[in-house]
């Protein structure tokens, strides 16, 4: 796949060579006479099986990943994050050394303990990481998932974007079982707090310890607000929100 430049941009098919627009530009790549069937059967494409049967289950793990978190990622993720997951869930994957060939899986490969550093520090919004906003220190206890940050003044510890008056933080705590699909989230409260607030001790609780087995995912999010006539408006739709995996056990 090629990108096209210059001044006349192409669609259609030319000299086997198929010219479209994509979201990442306009784009040109060769048409193929490949028969699925032979790619099904053939052993010559015993690899191009295998790694199609891999990346299926890479998509999966990927949309489960995903789906799971939506309701914290909803407002602080950005137009990319389905591509930076599924390159994640790929390393991850790669991290199964017990499966064969075609069968190598995130479920498998999440148990590597380089696998959970991989996952740990995601950023959901690479436009706004969490570490160039909070700059207050937090703890966090992995049994329970709270959260809490000492003495947090939002004047002199977060960087709001230009325009906020208000801030929000919110905590996470997912359970997620690659293998077998399962997940239970919970999330924190949520603490509001105006730009020039006075000192103020955080704590984040989420409702309930999530239930079941899995991977154990813990998440910080920060977002912004503009206070107008009284109510609190997202700041440009949420592209300044930072959100972050803070931890995975």
């Amino acid at each position: 796949m090629a990108r096209q430049t210059g001044l006349l941009k192409i669609k259609g098919t030319l000299d086997n060579v198929t010219f479209y627009q994509s979201k990442d530009g306009h784009m040109a790549k060769m048409k193929t006479s490949l028969d699925g069937d032979r790619i099904k059967n053939d052993p010559t494409f015993a690899r191009t099986r295998e790694n199609g049967s891999e990346f299926g289950s890479i998509a999966t793990s990927g949309k489960l990943f995903r789906d799971s978190l939506r309701n914290i990622t909803a407002n602080a993720a950005d137009k990319k994050l389905i591509t930076r997951v599924t390159q994640l869930m790929s390393k991850i994957k790669n991290l199964d050394l017990t499966s064969i060939r075609g069968a190598r899986n995130v479920g498998v490969g999440i148990g590597n303990t380089t696998a959970k550093a991989l996952l740990k520090g995601f950023e959901f919004n690479s436009n706004a990481l969490l570490a160039s906003m909070l700059y207050k220190p937090y703890t966090l206890v992995p049994a329970t998932g709270v959260i809490t940050i000492a003495g947090l003044v939002p004047a002199t510890d977060v960087v709001f974007p230009a325009g906020a008056t208000h801030m929000s933080l919110t905590g996470g705590y997912a359970n997620l079982n690659f293998a077998t699909g399962v997940v239970d989230f919970k999330m924190t409260n949520v603490l509001n707090l105006a730009v020039n607030a006075p000192s103020t001790a955080v704590t984040l609780t989420p409702t309930a310890v999530p239930a079941g087995t899995g991977t154990k995912i813990y998440l910080l999010k920060i977002e912004f607000f503009q206070l107008v006539n009284g109510v609190q408006y997202s700041l440009k739709n949420g592209s300044y929100n930072a959100l972050r995996i803070i931890d995975v056990q």
